[in-house]
């Protein structure tokens, strides 16, 4: 006798309960918990994610609710593409799951016949999702930094991925041999003018895609955390109104760069042109969700991987 096909619901039943075992690396017992079910369920439906193909390396099924927020967050913030995947009830950060997605939008792009020049930023879910790449040989390709690649102290920066993306990627890459932040506006200038610092400017300018992490502001902030600033210019940063930053670039509520001193010191290259240019940013997480709304508004991004939670507190008025 011929299988029944199971029904819309029960797939996407499967699918989050196959990302929650294989992605997230929940337990049986922590799915039935999470999903409202017995733990015969949660077994039953696992197994009907792998019985239905839905499980290979990555998930290939299509959460409805995941689509129709996919779809919603396009049409509020007028966006290119949204990638929305299901939240880890157990945990504020889904970046296993976000990191898979960004790999695999990274790898596309990087399939391309055409030349193209993709620009990377700096951060925990883009290390993540770098170290998930798979070799691919594209001479034909150029990939530069936007962000510097040194820490306060001169060592490397450990959450800038370029060089880790060269062990994967074959393909000309171009760091920025600079600090994410300098001391003054007037070093800023001089390295700037550097002719070492000019390839990577010059194709961080002209860039056709380009994926960045966006940091929240306060004490978790990875500028604070990685040295960049001091915890007094930090908070100064929050009671001036900072929400986020990309790249070091830090703005407001409303997505406008911050009147700051702080930002005169930033010596990333700005972001491509958002009208020549996809900028996918991959983040999640509670901490963040104000940092990510203040980057849609103000049209620092144009494309989006992120989760759940954040998608619903991204549409709301």
């Amino acid at each position: 006798m011929a299988r029944k096909p199971a029904s819309g619901s029960r797939l996407d039943d499967a699918a989050r309960a196959g990302w929650l075992y294989y992605v997230a690396g929940r337990t049986q017992d922590e799915i039935a918990a999470s999903m409202g079910i017995s733990r015969q369920s949660a077994q039953r439906l696992v197994s009907l994610a792998m019985s239905e193909r839905l499980v290979k390396v990555r998930l290939d099924h299509p959460i409805a609710e995941c689509m129709a927020l996919c779809e919603r967050l396009t049409q509020k913030y007028d966006l290119k593409q949204v990638e929305v995947l299901p939240s880890d009830p157990q945990s504020d950060s889904a970046t296993v799951g976000i990191a898979g997605q960004g790999a695999q939008e990274i790898e596309r792009w990087l399939k391309r016949e055409e030349p193209l020049v993709l620009a990377i930023g700096t951060g925990r879910t883009l290390r993540a999702a770098v170290e998930q790449l798979s070799p691919i040989e594209c001479p034909r390709h150029r990939i530069v930094s936007l962000t510097g690649n040194i820490n306060p102290d001169g060592s490397a920066a450990y959450y800038n991925v370029i060089f880790l993306m060269a062990d994967a990627i074959k393909a000309p890459h171009f760091p920025m041999p600079l600090p994410v932040l300098v001391s003054s506006g007037e070093e800023r200038a001089l390295l700037h003018a550097q002719p070492l610092v000019q390839p990577a400017r010059e194709l961080g300018r002209k860039a056709d895609i380009a994926f960045v992490g966006i940091g929240e502001i306060g004490e978790t902030a990875p500028l604070l955390l990685d040295g960049f600033l001091t915890a007094s210019e930090m908070e100064e940063l929050t009671a001036a109104g900072a929400a986020g930053e990309i790249c070091g670039w830090i703005f407001d509520d409303n997505g406008a760069l911050l009147d700051h001193p702080a930002n005169a010191r930033v010596a990333s290259i700005p972001l491509p042109s958002r009208e020549n240019a996809t900028v996918f940013a991959l983040a999640c997480g509670n901490r963040k969700h104000r940092a990510i709304r203040a980057a849609l508004k103000g049209g620092h991004i144009n494309a989006l991987i992120t989760d759940e939670n954040a998608a619903r507190f991204l549409l709301k008025d």
